[in-house]
């Protein structure tokens, strides 16, 4: 037992006390000079790489100054007013479209129907927008080719452009009002202003929030209509359940999937769909 101990001590002191005479005797090639590492690990270097090359950021340069002449300052007016524009841009497509019609004939619809997240909301609003992009399309048109095409190449200034661009939407929104002249006369009336004879007597700023109202106004009627044939359905389930003593059962649990049968087998979507295009022809 203390040979072993005598011998563990002597490989201990030649290995961790006399490295460099061990390891001279084992690798008589190994340069002396090298650190020596324990467990015969291989020599290696504690060098950094060079940093990679950063792509420097372009630089942006933002110069204020007073203007020189009387152009630039109706360029900077024009540039604040087609900037105020491009932030007004989604209520004027809510409100002076007929995105404002659709949308909550389509709401309506989906509350007629008893649906509470089927389809939702986004869904509803997307399907809104791209068919007022089918019924704007013309308006659209003419604005681009008349407006926006003449101001891009410089033929026209932006005030001609906003001319342009405005009297095609004055068309549209007096044309859905033709036959309900009411909502303008209430709001010239409200302005103080005479009874307009033609189309151009009546101010932009009068002309549109009449037609919201209008809008406002056909879009809850075709909602009741909308509505008259879901009643009688539900009503219809509601006396059933009352005759049949089951009072604690909702009754949209029961006339909702005669709803959806009933709606489905007319191709509800179909005709919805064709009647609101129609009613903006």
């Amino acid at each position: 037992m203390k040979g072993r101990i005598i011998f563990l001590g002597l490989v201990f002191l030649l290995f961790f006390v006399f490295p460099g005479m061990v390891f001279a005797q084992v690798f008589p090639d190994l340069d002396p000079s090298l650190p020596v590492f324990p467990g015969t690990a291989t020599p290696g270097t504690a060098a950094i790489p060079p940093p990679p090359s950063v792509t420097p950021a372009p630089f942006i340069d933002l110069t204020i100054r007073n203007p020189d002449t009387g152009q630039e300052v109706a360029f900077s007016l024009q540039l604040l007013l087609l900037l105020t524009l491009l932030s007004l841009a989604p209520s004027i497509i809510i409100l002076m479209t007929s995105f404002l019609r659709i949308s909550i004939v389509l709401d309506f619809i989906k509350r007629a129907l008893s649906l509470q997240q089927v389809p939702p909301n986004q869904v509803l609003m997307g399907i809104a927008l791209f068919m007022t992009f089918f019924i704007m399309w013309p308006t659209f048109t003419t604005i681009y080719e008349n407006s926006f095409r003449p101001l891009a190449d410089g033929d026209i200034s932006v005030e001609v452009a906003y001319r342009e661009a405005e009297a095609p939407l004055r068309l549209f929104m007096y044309s859905q009002m033709q036959g309900r002249p009411d909502n303008i006369r209430l709001f010239m009336a409200m302005r103080g202003l005479d009874s307009p004879d033609t189309l151009a007597d009546v101010p932009t700023y009068v002309l549109i929030p009449a037609f919201i109202l209008n809008e406002l106004t056909v879009a809850f009627k075709i909602g009741i209509l909308l509505f008259i044939p879901f009643i009688v359905i539900d009503m219809v389930v509601a006396s059933a359940l009352m005759s049949m003593g089951m009072i604690m059962l909702p009754p949209i649990m029961i006339s909702m999937p005669f709803k959806l049968i009933l709606f489905v087998l007319v191709d509800g979507w179909g005709l919805l769909t064709n009647q609101l295009i129609q009613s903006f022809m």
